[in-house]
């Protein structure tokens, strides 16, 4: 049974519903914090089990009968992954999946691509075949990012650098395939990317086209910033987390582009453009 993590997510269940086109409906499970947002996958015949990285016993109980397990990656901490880990080694998993990133690097200036190192090291100590899916950037963070500039006019923002921005709908193909094809992926995956470098510059400038209305992009010093998405009411943690995503665009962590992905998938890598137009323009 191939067991999928975080299937309430949205990368989750995009991985869940390609892998239904060519899985048996009674070998797939998914462990969710919340079964009942899953009760549709329950319909469709997916086994689905409370799973919380949080609390071992229920992912051990989630993982029960696994022959491979998707562990689709939460916090920056790299704790609960090891973990999981564990558990689905226990559970007599013959392969471990875990969606890394393609900045994954101990050195890394942004703290969860820190984590992803630490995990890919904890996969490759586990004894258990494994692969490590270094993903793209998230498309869907710009998407973010841009539905207040679209109401101001302005995308206000920390210095950054060049992102290869890569759509979910992309890495879920990938990971399915991996799943699905063992031996396409084995191991530490290479950067699994867009087919293009932007800075927010370019996404202010993509949009701008896109919706119809001018977007600037406003460029502010850090602590200027942070300041700011204090006052709005922002965590503290998460704005130094992503003060910690600009610091390592400044350094160029960001800006590699691979030809694996689409060459895996049997097409071209979906375009920020691409991605943009579906999601400001619906």
């Amino acid at each position: 049974m191939i067991i999928v993590t975080g299937a309430s997510g949205r990368f989750g269940r995009a991985v869940v519903d390609r892998l239904a086109e060519h899985v048996p409906i009674d070998q797939l499970g998914v462990s969710v914090r919340d079964p009942e947002k899953a009760v549709d996958l329950a319909a469709r015949g997916v086994r689905v089990r409370r799973g919380d990285f949080g609390d071992p016993d229920s992912l051990a109980y989630a993982f029960e009968g696994a022959t491979q397990v998707l562990i689709v990656s939460g916090p920056a901490d790299p704790e609960p992954h090891h973990v999981a880990i564990d558990l689905a080694k226990t559970a007599g998993a013959e392969r471990i999946l875990y969606t890394s990133h393609q900045a994954a690097n101990p050195d890394s200036l942004f703290v969860a691509t820190r984590g992803h190192a630490a995990t890919e090291q904890d996969l490759a100590g586990s004894g258990v075949p494994f692969t490590a899916l270094r993903n793209g950037f998230y498309a869907s963070t710009p998407v973010f990012l841009l539905r207040s500039a679209l109401e101001t006019g302005e995308l206000i923002l920390p210095e950054d650098g060049p992102f290869s921005w890569t759509a979910h709908r992309d890495l879920a193909d990938a990971a399915a395939l991996a799943l699905t094809e063992p031996g396409r992926l084995d191991g530490i995956t290479p950067a699994l990317t867009g087919p293009d470098l932007f800075d927010y510059a370019d996404v202010a400038a993509i949009a701008s086209e896109l919706v119809g209305r001018k977007i600037t992009r406003v460029t502010v010093p850090d602590e200027e910033w942070k300041r700011a998405a204090l006052d709005r009411g922002m965590p503290e943690f998460l704005a130094d987390l992503t003060l910690g995503i600009f610091a390592a665009a400044r350094q160029g962590e960001f800006a590699v582009v691979d030809p694996t992905l689409p060459v895996l998938l049997g097409r071209p890598a979906t375009t920020l453009r691409e991605v943009l137009a579906t999601e400001l323009t619906a």
